[in-house]
């Protein structure tokens, strides 16, 4: 079998990668010339229909009550349930690509086990890499200290989903309050993430939670989710990317999305239309390198998603399991 490192220099010839661009430039570049080349090598990730509607915070909210974000009748209301008694405060709100992976394998792994409680595995390091990050400690700033906050506040939060609809001159009110983790026990020795502990860490997702995230989740591939990984709203435009092909590729029609719509939907950290018009299409373009089959189009006031996308996995997949 071709080693990882062959592979990449491989491709990195094929696609004439400048020594000028950066490592994570080189990255994007070489997941889209694989995507391209091996469409059907898909590593299948899952996100919940809902958390593709309504997406976490893109930057820390602070200290306020609760977080929520609202995409037509549907709201996503985010609440802090752990407390950190050392600090003597609540635990803060999880924010930025790194909660967002999380999901991901939270979802994924959910999905292919069908159950409830997941296995961490022996090792934090390991766990990390399970992620596609650096497993590396390294400072305050690094994957492995990151990763280690995150994942406190998103195992510490409640997700409440709100949606009303009007059926036959009735009001249907619907509401989920859910625990994302019901119980975990978490062994990693922070200090020695490389160490290999004698009893596995694991987690065990809310009930509630588990059957939202599970029901009809979106497909999409890891390849191009380990790429985009820096960017929170690349990643959440990727999941809704693929999410309307399917919807135009299957109605045969083209749509037409308005940016201040689109900025309702996942830009509330931005401030401005036009800023986070500039961050959206900045973070489209990536998505285009791993996402060839994405067709869009620029429109007065917004962009037109094409009838001739494809979904970025095809609705019965030649799958892998993520790797353990």
């Amino acid at each position: 079998m071709e080693k990882a490192s062959d592979a990449l220099k491989k491709l990195a010839r094929q696609a004439r990668i400048p020594i000028t661009l950066t490592r994570a430039q080189k990255q994007l570049v070489l997941a889209g010339v694989e995507i391209k080349q091996e469409p059907d090598a898909i590593e299948l990730a899952y996100l919940a229909r809902e958390l593709v509607s309504c997406t976490l915070p893109h930057t820390d909210p602070g200290e306020v009550p609760l977080w929520t974000r609202t995409n037509g009748n549907i709201t996503l209301v985010l609440a802090r349930t752990g407390y950190d008694a050392k600090k003597r405060r609540p635990i803060g709100y999880p924010f930025g690509s790194l909660p967002r992976l999380l999901l991901f394998w939270l979802n994924t792994e959910a999905v292919q086990t069908g159950k409830r409680r997941l296995e961490l595995g022996h090792s934090f390091s390991g766990f990390v890499r399970q992620l596609g990050l650096d497993s590396s400690q390294g400072g305050p700033r690094s994957d492995f200290q990151r990763l280690r906050e995150q994942m406190r506040r998103l195992f510490s939060s409640a997700i409440n989903f709100q949606a009303e609809d009007v059926s036959d001159g009735l009001q249907l009110d619907i509401s989920v309050n859910m625990n994302i983790v019901s119980r975990r026990e978490l062994w990693w020795d922070p200090k020695s993430p490389e160490q290999v502990t004698l009893f596995g860490s694991w987690l065990e997702l809310g009930e509630d939670f588990f059957k939202t995230i599970t029901a009809s989740p979106v497909p999409s591939d890891m390849r191009a989710l380990t790429a985009l990984k820096r960017s929170p709203l690349a990643l959440d435009l990727y999941c809704w990317a693929t999410h309307k092909a399917e919807y135009v590729s299957r109605k045969n029609k083209n749509q037409f999305i308005p940016w201040k719509g689109l900025m309702g939907q996942f830009g509330s950290d931005y401030g401005t239309v036009k800023n986070f018009r500039q961050k959206a299409i900045a973070a489209l373009k990536k998505i285009e390198a791993v996402y060839p089959s994405l067709k869009l189009q620029d429109a007065e006031g917004g962009i037109v998603v094409l009838s001739s996308s494809i979904p970025s996995v095809p609705k019965k997949p030649q799958s892998r399991l993520l790797e353990s």
